[in-house]
């Protein structure tokens, strides 16, 4: 698929956004007075952020590629 710089640099800031509210989301839940009751949800949380960094990595691949062209 072919995508605008623009459209990739919306996507990005979703992304972002996202990662902000995930990070605050492991954060309260590991504050918790029994974050083990809760790992399932952390683990998933944190496999998310990763996720999502990676996508953040592409996307800024991707606009490099097309500032070149």
């Amino acid at each position: 698929m072919e995508f605008q710089v623009s459209e990739l640099v919306e996507a990005k800031r979703q992304i972002e956004s996202t990662i902000h509210k995930l990070k605050e989301t492991v954060k309260t839940l590991e504050g918790k007075e029994n974050p083990d009751r809760y790992k399932s949800q952390i683990t998933l949380a944190k496999r998310r952020l990763e996720a999502f960094k990676i996508s953040i990595s592409l996307i800024e691949r991707e606009i490099s590629d097309l500032d070149k062209k």
